[in-house]
């Protein structure tokens, strides 16, 4: 079994039980590729000594399964860079909250263990995909997440227009709109107010962010739906982020955001359930008096 490893190259004490990954993986006689920024990374820090079958330079990579060790960050442009190829990521936990990287550190030879026997689940999630009315966005333009378009910096409100399906308008004064999956429904969108969603349900949120009237709310939609949005901006200009990348906007540009043409394969430990994640980073339902 072959795996490509992916990781948050910018803090040395999250990366320190990287070892305990490289061990558990040879150990069962299995091999690794592992990319280069990361590679670089902890030979750099003298945190390990990785001892790859191959470096990881570009998107044009195979492997069995795909491992971000990292948070959720990581995880979302682990997922960009395994794309469309039916790779299922495994998501280790070394960051803070982790609802995609589910798995503890403390637990990765356990986990390696499982996937070498066999032993795993793997979840089919939801992306949404961003195209424009006229030149391309320039970077990977599918979320797992979700597609935010927000105001470019400290100016005034923009006003959106979201066409759904091309019949209904719905107009927003606000900071920004977030369109998000239900994997995404637990990040940004959940910070200013939307709902939470279970990962297999077929929906699709529309998020205000910041609204100029109380009236705004979350709205869902089926995952079928397509969202056109324009931009009315004082600056001329807006920002989108698809699953935190940024680029600018002209308002002359319009969005369409549509569900993915595929999906995004997630490995699950048979015994963590998506409300045991919410009960723990949540602590969701919990009664603070007990």
């Amino acid at each position: 079994m072959k795996f490509a490893i992916f990781g948050n190259k910018h803090q040395t004490k999250k990366s320190e039980s990287i070892g305990k990954l490289f061990d558990a993986i040879t150990k069962r006689g299995d091999c690794y590729a592992i990319d280069k920024s990361f590679y670089d990374f902890l030979c750099e820090e003298h945190i390990a000594q990785p001892q790859p079958q191959e470096i990881i330079t570009d998107n044009n990579f195979t492997a069995d399964v795909a491992i971000s060790f990292g948070g959720d960050g990581t995880f979302l442009r682990t997922a960009s860079r395994v794309g469309s190829k039916p790779i299922p990521v495994l998501g280790i936990n070394a960051g803070r909250l982790g609802f995609l990287t589910a798995t503890s550190n403390e637990n990765i030879d356990d986990i390696i263990g499982k996937i070498h026997e066999g032993d795993y689940d793997i979840e089919q999630r939801t992306l949404i995909g961003a195209s424009t009315n006229g030149a391309g966005l320039k970077s990977y333009p599918f979320a797992l997440n979700e597609i935010a378009i927000m105001k470019h910096d400290s100016s005034s409100m923009i006003t959106l227009k979201a066409t759904i399906n091309g019949c209904d308008t719905i107009t927003y004064q606000a900071d920004g709109l977030i369109v998000a999956t239900p994997s995404g429904s637990t990040g940004y969108s959940l910070s200013v107010g939307g709902p939470i969603i279970a990962p297999e349900a077929s929906v699709l949120t529309l998020t205000p962010i910041a609204p100029h009237s109380l009236s705004a709310r979350p709205l869902i939609v089926g995952d079928n739906t397509s969202i056109e949005i324009s931009v009315n901006s004082r600056s001329g200009n807006y920002l989108i982020a698809i699953d935190g990348r940024n680029e600018s906007c002209d308002v002359s540009t319009t969005i369409t955001i549509k569900k993915a043409d595929y999906r995004q394969l997630i490995i699950r430990n048979r015994d963590h359930s998506f409300i045991q994640n919410l009960q723990e980073k949540l602590m969701w339902g919990a009664d603070i008096r007990d």
